[in-house]
């Protein structure tokens, strides 16, 4: 395994660079990407979390389903903290302790609200096939950080967005807020920097980690179509 570079400096997210070019791989993924987290911002359930008009009934459903996901992500966490070079280590120790703290504590508040049944719920085909991807990506440490940054960084992006016009309806705004949160931007970011330092490191090559990248955005997109 390569030796991660100490401290290249954060990622940079705005992707580009002094002379116009897009200087990182975590930077041209999320160019790539944006085409992606647009289609997510004008998907009907995501229009209407930022409305706050989205039928209760729906956004149970995909409560539910984003609770299961939730706690595959802490294992894809995991799984890549055993494989991680020691400067990643405790990032990913911090990033699954914040899923479970923060995120899965917010499905649970939540779900008393909108009568969810977080412990019942079956996984739908969509929930199963996304998990399954990010576990299996997860073997292969730089091909996993690329498979899980589309997840942190399009939250981000989308939570920053909806944030710009957040919704009256309490529940929803909470939930905005959440992903709009600075907080939560920091961890996507050093999602994205551990990433550009794997590429460093030669721990995954550009159209590898651009696969999974592709793949993991897809599996984003199709998750907002509610069971």
């Amino acid at each position: 395994m390569g030796q991660i570079p100490g401290d290249p400096g954060r990622g940079d997210l705005t992707g580009v660079g002094h002379h116009g070019r897009v200087s990182t791989l975590s930077s041209r993924l999320t160019v790539r990407g944006m085409p992606a987290v647009r289609a997510q911002v004008e998907h009907p359930t995501v229009v209407g979390i930022g409305r706050g008009d989205l039928d209760p009934a729906a956004f149970r459903s995909w409560l539910e389903q984003d609770y299961l996901f939730l706690l595959d992500y802490v294992r894809v966490f995991a799984r890549l903290a055993s494989r991680a070079p020691d400067p990643h280590l405790g990032d990913l120790v911090d990033l699954a302790h914040s899923t479970w703290h923060d995120e899965l504590s917010l499905h649970r508040e939540l779900a008393a609200e909108f009568d969810a049944d977080l412990f019942g719920a079956v996984p739908a085909p969509r929930t199963v096939a996304y998990t399954a991807f990010l576990l299996d990506a997860a073997d292969d440490y730089g091909r996993g950080l690329a498979a899980l940054l589309p997840c942190m960084w399009g939250y981000s992006t989308l939570g920053r967005l909806l944030a710009e016009h957040p919704p009256a309806e309490p529940r929803y705004a909470r939930w905005v807020a959440t992903y709009a949160d600075p907080g939560f931007a920091a961890l996507a970011q050093r999602c994205a920097q551990m990433l550009d330092e794997a590429y460093a490191a030669r721990l995954v090559d550009e159209p590898t980690a651009t696969a999974a990248f592709e793949a993991a955005l897809r599996h984003e997109v199709a998750f907002w179509d509610v069971p």
